[in-house]
């Protein structure tokens, strides 16, 4: 089992390893911010302020939306991330999720 850390929230949610982000927070009301589900729309960015390997790979479509820039500086679309195991620490901040929503969707570099 692992536990996400909700900063914005103040909330725990125990999860088992191998989930979602997203879909736990729904599931739990963890109220991470949503739209779309299918990593279009950047409203689900969160930041891994914790536990970044405690985390898949990086999706293609996070990379096409956010490009090697934001996801290196620790952000990633919680629905496309899941938890391996151990724990992670999340935030979202509105004005980086507005300008990831403006971004246009760009191709993956081969």
């Amino acid at each position: 089992m692992a536990n996400i850390h909700i900063k914005n929230t103040d909330r725990t949610i125990e999860v088992e390893d191998g989930s979602n982000i997203l879909r736990n927070s729904l599931r739990y009301d963890g109220e991470v911010p949503n739209r779309c589900g299918g990593g279009y729309c950047g409203t689900c960015l969160v930041n891994i302020e914790e536990g970044s390997e405690n985390l898949d790979k990086r999706k293609p479509a996070e990379i096409k939306k956010l490009g090697e820039d934001i996801l290196n500086k620790g952000y990633r679309l919680a629905c496309q991330t899941f938890i391996n195991e151990g724990d992670i620490t999340i935030s979202w901040d509105k004005d980086m999720t507005k300008q990831v929503q403006k971004r246009k969707v760009q191709p993956v570099k081969s």
